[in-house]
């Protein structure tokens, strides 16, 4: 793998310079810095919570454990790392640079925090500052201008064959540690030990994963972020939906199935039925496909299965037009994926702005853009039986035309995702997701 990195890091770190080089002069700066960021501390006390890496900053090289290090960028120039590498006996102090990426950047180590100010451009009004606020040393504080942010976010969206080949390993980690995952929970384990399993099988810490693994059995499945793990095991698991994913160098992974227990052959057959809808839009992911366009298609394939398994009596269509249909899939289709899991400019209407407004009566929509290749998409449909949305429902004129014994019959499964990791491409697209379960 580190070979094929190493081919094709060059391409990668010519792009981004290129992309630096137009967002700088968008916003007339001469410079691009980049703080890699500092661990924040918790609420009177001198713990602190897990250092997340500014993205922008593992954007350009593999590293993701070097807090208090930055990137400073010249246009015509080498790209310079100044690397904190304190002087401590009381953490793990971060191992010297090196790897594929090392040439290709210009070096310094540092011991203090701010002694990174001898080596960063003095001219700051002509710097573009990117990171959080507390990453500041000395005058040098983030800006994050607008115009330079606009551009580089726009960019991201495109994914350079480097990109490709990190997402392609993120997507094998995350399939590996599912399968462990689905067996623990054929075998009776808890939420927590089904968890140890996934864990044991990534080998990633909670910490090292892209977002804290949903882990649900039976109705824990209708709460969307579900993360409580309990101990003990359900008297009766008839259902379990993971939503959980992988890290490979800063790249994420974000993979969701639904698992029907022996027992609980009704519930296989929805998820048949959405596993099938499922495929069939990630077929739709191609060129110059309007996502939003593809959330609403996806809403009225959803409405038609629930028809068609007599959960609704209303048409698909008067099941979108009057809300129903959110009431059984209440989120949106997917989202941006890349180095991070809901990756930035989802929304955006350009390369200097602007946002794309998400469909009315459709509010927790993650993505409106249109594909285009090289773009990375989540393709997540759902389907759930979620108390609070069906009290409401019950409380609409649309009432009468839902089969409320079914329904109540299959809250106890709480509810269904399936989530594959997709690229849009000049063909047809790529599975990341299914390419790794295959290869596992």
């Amino acid at each position: 793998m580190s070979d094929l990195l190493a081919k094709l890091y060059p391409g990668h770190l010519q792009t981004l310079q290129q992309h630096a080089d137009a967002a700088l002069a968008r916003g007339g700066f001469e410079h691009l810095l980049i703080a890699s960021g500092v661990p924040r501390y918790q609420f009177l006390d001198d713990r602190p919570y897990p250092f997340a890496v500014n993205p922008h900053f593992k954007h350009w090289l593999p590293v993701t454990k070097a807090p208090g290090s930055w990137i400073a960028y010249t246009p015509g120039q080498k790209p310079k790392l100044i690397y904190l590498q304190p002087q401590d006996y009381w953490h793990v102090v971060p191992e010297a640079p090196a790897g594929y990426w090392v040439e290709h950047f210009d070096i310094v180590v540092i011991r203090e925090s701010d002694h990174a100010v001898a080596h960063l451009p003095k001219n700051l009004a002509r710097c573009a500052i990117i990171g959080e606020d507390n990453a500041a040393v000395g005058a040098i504080k983030p800006d994050n201008p607008p115009a330079v942010l606009n551009y580089l976010h726009w960019q991201r969206a495109y994914k350079t064959d480097y990109e490709l080949a990190m997402l392609r390993v993120a997507s094998k980690l995350g399939a590996r540690a599912h399968r462990a995952a689905e067996a623990a929970f054929r075998a009776g384990h808890s939420e927590y030990d089904i968890n140890t399993a996934y864990l044991n099988a990534v080998h990633e810490t909670e910490n090292e994963l892209p977002y804290s693994n949903i882990i649900a059995l039976n109705q824990h499945g209708a709460v969307l972020h579900y993360t409580d793990l309990n101990r003990a095991p359900p008297a009766h698991a008839d259902s379990f939906l993971i939503d959980a994913g992988a890290n490979f160098h800063g790249y994420a992974s974000d993979i969701t199935r639904t698992y029907a227990a022996a027992q609980a052959e009704e519930f296989q057959i929805l998820i048949a039925a959405v596993d099938k809808a499922q495929r069939s839009f990630v077929e739709k992911v191609k060129k110059g496909q309007d996502y939003a366009a593809l959330h609403i298609h996806a809403h009225h394939a959803l409405a038609s299965i629930l028809r068609e398994q007599n959960f609704i009596r209303l048409s698909a269509e008067a099941a979108v037009e009057t809300g129903v249909s959110s009431a059984f899939f209440p989120h949106g289709l997917g989202h941006m994926l890349g180095l991070q899991v809901h990756d930035v400019g989802g929304f955006q209407k350009d390369d200097s702005g602007g946002t794309i407004a998400k469909p009315p009566g459709h509010p927790y929509l993650r993505f409106t853009r249109t594909l285009e290749p090289r773009m990375v998409t989540t393709i997540e449909p759902g389907i759930y039986f979620i108390d609070m949305l069906l009290a409401e429902l019950k409380n609409k004129p649309q009432s009468k035309d839902i089969n409320w014994d079914k329904v109540d019959k299959f809250r106890r499964y709480g509810g269904i995702r399936i989530e594959d990791d997709v690229v849009c491409t000049e063909r047809a697209p790529e599975n990341l997701t299914r390419d790794a379960f295959a290869a596992a």
